[in-house]
C-alpha cells in the first residue's frame, strides 16, 4: 500500500509540472551570460557566492587611434559608435538583463520576484539648440549639459507586485504563497542520557530506569507547482536501557515516512504557482526593451550633440567671416580717412565693428569648447578634466546634407512607431505582467482545503537483552527471554522490515479553513482590478502620445525644411544686397553706417542658415526616433550594442 500511494503521487506531481524550458518570450534576447552556480563548477559551487565581472573604467580601444596631434577626429558613425561603447548611462542598463537573468532563477526556486530596475536616462541637452522633446511620462532636465533621468520598477516586492512603469505607485497585492520548487536535505543527530525513577518495578524491572539514546533523521523535500509539496524521510533512535524486562537491547526504532500535501482550493493549479516565473521571464524582455531604449536615447543624443557642434563650428566661420568684412571695411575707411574723403568718425564707426565682431566671435568659440567638453564626457569613460582628455579638441568630419524629401505618409510612419517602440512594447508586457499577477488574487477568494496523504514503513531491530531477566516475587522460575527472530539483527534487518511494508502506517486527511467574511482576499482582487483598469488606461494613453510624437515629428521636419528653405533664400538675397550696397558705397552714394548694418544683416542669415540647417538633420533623428527606426537607419545590432566592441566604421 504505502509503495502504491508514494508512486501514484510522483505520477500526479510530475503531471502537473509543466516544461518550462520550452516556454520563450517574444523577440530576441540580448546575449546575458546566465549566472547559474551549479552548471559553473560542480555540486559545491552552488554554496559559493557567483561574483560578475568588475566594470571596467577605461575607455575602449576605439578612441586612441581617432586622436592625432591633439584632436580628435571624429565623424557622426564614430561618435556613436565611442558612445555606446563608453558612455556610462549604457553601460549601467548593460547590468538591467543580468538583474533580470537573477530575479527568473531566484522564482525558479520558488520565491517572489524582487523586480527590475529601469532607469531610462536622457542624455545632455548641449549648447547648439532646444531641449529634446519631453514626453507625459519621461522626466527631463532641461539644464545645459544636464541628463535627465525615468526610474521606475517593474516586477514584484516581497509584498507586493508592480505593474510598470507607467503605473507608479499602483502595485498589485495578494495571493497564496509559491511552495520552494528547489529541492532540499534537511537532518538531524543527536544524543541524550536520561534516568527516571519508576513508582513500580512490575514494567521495567527496575526502581531506576536509565536509558543512553543516539537519534537522527534525513529529510528530502519538494515543493511542485501544483501547489503540493512531497517530503520522504528516514529517522531513527538507538537506544541501550537497563530495563530488566525488555527483549531487545539496544534496539533501533524508526521508519520511512512520506507525507503529501496538496491544495485542492486555494493555492491549486500550476498557474497561479508559477505567476512569478511568468512575471520573471517577461521582465527579462522588459530589460531587454530597456535597454534598446537607452542605446536609443544615446544615438540621438550623439546626433543632436554632434550636429549642434558642427554648427557651433559652422557659426564660429560665420563670425570669423564677419570679423574679415569688419576689419576691411576699418581698412579701407583709415585710406579713405587719410585720404580726407571720409570723416574720422566713420573710422571710428568701423574700429567698434570690428571689436564687436571679435566678441562674438570669442562667444562662438566658448560655446565651441563647451559643446567639445559636453560631447567628450558623453562619449568616454574617463574623467574630463583629466589631463589627457581636457586638452583634447573635438574636430567633427562630417558636414550637415542639404535637406532631403520625405514622401512616406503618416499612416506608415505610426503604423511603425507602434510596432517599433520599445517603450510600448514594455507596457504592453507590463499590462500582461499584471493580468498574471491577477491569478494569485482570484485564487486568494477561495477557501483553503488541503489533502494530506501520510505513510509510514516503521522498524524495530536489535540484539537480544543480555541484561539477566527480571523475576516475580510469587514465581521462583526465572523469566526466560523468548523475543521474535524478525526483530533481531542488524541493519540489513531494519532494510528488509522497511521494504517489507509489515509494520505500515497510512492515513488521508482533509484539513478545511473557510473565512466568514474574507474581506482581505476580496478587497485586494477588487484594487488589483482597478489597478490592471488603470494601467490599460495608461498603456491607452502612452499610445496615444506615441502617434502625437510621430506627428510633432513629422510637422517639424517640415516646418525645418521650410525654414531651412527660407533662410537659405534670406542668405542669398542678403548677399546680393550687400554686394549692392558696397558699389553703392564706392560710388559714393551710400554711408558707412548702411554698409555695417547690411554686412550685420549678412552675418544674421548665415547664422540662421546654419542654426535652420542643424535643426532640420536634428528634427530628422528626432522623426527617426519617435517611428522607432533610430537604430536601423544607423546599423546598430543591439547585439553588439550589449557586448560593448561596435563593427569598425569605413
Amino acid at each position: 500500500m504505502f509503495r502504491r500511494s508514494l508512486l501514484l503521487t510522483a505520477i500526479a506531481c510530475s503531471w502537473c509540472v509543466p516544461d518550462l524550458k520550452s516556454q520563450t518570450t517574444r523577440g530576441e534576447r540580448l546575449p546575458v551570460p546566465r549566472a547559474r552556480p551549479e552548471l559553473l563548477g560542480g555540486p559545491l559551487s552552488r554554496y559559493r557566492p557567483y561574483d560578475p565581472p568588475p566594470i571596467s573604467f577605461a575607455d575602449s580601444p576605439r578612441l586612441d587611434p581617432l586622436i592625432r596631434a591633439g584632436n580628435l577626429y571624429l565623424t557622426l558613425r564614430d561618435a556613436i559608435a565611442l558612445a555606446i561603447e563608453n558612455n556610462l548611462d549604457v553601460e549601467l542598463q548593460r547590468l538591467t538583463p543580468l538583474l533580470a537573468e537573477a530575479d527568473l532563477q531566484r522564482t525558479l526556486g520558488g520565491a517572489v520576484a524582487l523586480g527590475v530596475p529601469i532607469n531610462v536616462r536622457e542624455g545632455p541637452t548641449g549648447l547648439g539648440g532646444a531641449a529634446p522633446s519631453q514626453s507625459p511620462f519621461e522626466i527631463i532636465s532641461a539644464a545645459p549639459g544636464a541628463a535627465g533621468e525615468v526610474q521606475t520598477d517593474v516586477g514584484l516586492s516581497p509584498t507586493s507586485v508592480s505593474v510598470g512603469a507607467l503605473t507608479s505607485g499602483i502595485f498589485i497585492t495578494g495571493g497564496p504563497p509559491v511552495p520552494n520548487l528547489d529541492p532540499a536535505l534537511a537532518g538531524s543527530v543527536g544524543w541524550n542520557r536520561s534516568n527516571r525513577p519508576q513508582a513500580s518495578p512490575f514494567i521495567t524491572g527496575t526502581n531506576a530506569l536509565s536509558a543512553t539514546s543516539a537519534f537522527g533523521d534525513l529529510r528530502f523535500q519538494q515543493g511542485f507547482l501544483s501547489g503540493g509539496t512531497a517530503t520522504v524521510g528516514l529517522d531513527g533512535v538507538r537506544q541501550d536501557t537497563n530495563n530488566l524486562r525488555a527483549d531487545i537491547n539496544p534496539s533501533t526504532a524508526g521508519g520511512l515516512v512520506f507525507a503529501y500535501v496538496q491544495p485542492l482550493l486555494r493555492g491549486f493549479r500550476v498557474a497561479v504557482n508559477n505567476r512569478f516565473i511568468r512575471i520573471a521571464r517577461n521582465n527579462r524582455q522588459v530589460s531587454d526593451l530597456t535597454f534598446e531604449e537607452q542605446v536609443i536615447n544615446t544615438v540621438h543624443t550623439v546626433i543632436r550633440l554632434y550636429w549642434d557642434l558642427v554648427s557651433l563650428n559652422n557659426t564660429v566661420r560665420v563670425q570669423i567671416q564677419s570679423l574679415d568684412l569688419a576689419e576691411r571695411l576699418l581698412s579701407d575707411n583709415i585710406e579713405q580717412e587719410r585720404a580726407g574723403t571720409l570723416a574720422p568718425i566713420e573710422v571710428v564707426r568701423a574700429r567698434a565693428e570690428v571689436a564687436s565682431a571679435r566678441r562674438d566671435l570669442t562667444i562662438a568659440e566658448t560655446r565651441v569648447r563647451q559643446q567639445e567638453t559636453i560631447l567628450k564626457d558623453y562619449i568616454t569613460r574617463g574623467i574630463v578634466d583629466a589631463q589627457r582628455l581636457a586638452t583634447i579638441r573635438v574636430i567633427p568630419t562630417d558636414t550637415i546634407a542639404p535637406p532631403r524629401e520625405m514622401v512616406e505618409p503618416l499612416q506608415d510612419l505610426t503604423a511603425a512607431a507602434r510596432m517599433r517602440r520599445p517603450e510600448l512594447a514594455r507596457a504592453d508586457i507590463q499590462v500582461e505582467n499584471s493580468k498574471i499577477a491577477l491569478t494569485g488574487s482570484r485564487s486568494a477568494l477561495l477557501p483553503s482545503l488541503d489533502l494530506v496523504v501520510n505513510a509510514r514503513s516503521n522498524v524495530l531491530y536489535g540484539q537480544v537483552n543480555p541484561l539477566p531477566p527480571a523475576t516475580g516475587d510469587a514465581s521462583p522460575i526465572p523469566f526466560e527471554r523468548n523475543p521474535d527472530p524478525a526483530f533481531v539483527g542488524g541493519p540489513g534487518t531494519g532494510l528488509a522490515q522497511i521494504f517489507s511494508g509489515r509494520f505500515p502506517d497510512y492515513g488521508l486527511e482533509l484539513h478545511l479553513n473557510i473565512p466568514l467574511f474574507n474581506r482581505v482576499a476580496q478587497a485586494d482582487h477588487t484594487r488589483n482590478q482597478l489597478s490592471l483598469r488603470q494601467q490599460e488606461i495608461r498603456f491607452r494613453q502612452l499610445e496615444k502620445q506615441v502617434g502625437v510624437d510621430v506627428v510633432n515629428a513629422q510637422i517639424a521636419v517640415q516646418q525645418a525644411r521650410a525654414a531651412h528653405d527660407a533662410a537659405q533664400q534670406a542668405r542669398v538675397l542678403q548677399e546680393q544686397s550687400l554686394e549692392a550696397e558696397r558699389e553703392k558705397f564706392a560710388a559714393g552714394v551710400s554711408t558707412n553706417f548702411l554698409l555695417i548694418q547690411y554686412q550685420r544683416d549678412l552675418a544674421q542669415a548665415l547664422s540662421a542658415e546654419v542654426v535652420a540647417l542643424a535643426d532640420y538633420v536634428k528634427a530628422r533623428a528626432a522623426l527617426d526616433r519617435a517611428t522607432g527606426r533610430l537604430l536601423d537607419e544607423y546599423d546598430i545590432s543591439l547585439v553588439d550594442a550589449y557586448r560593448g566592441r561596435m563593427p569598425d566604421t569605413p
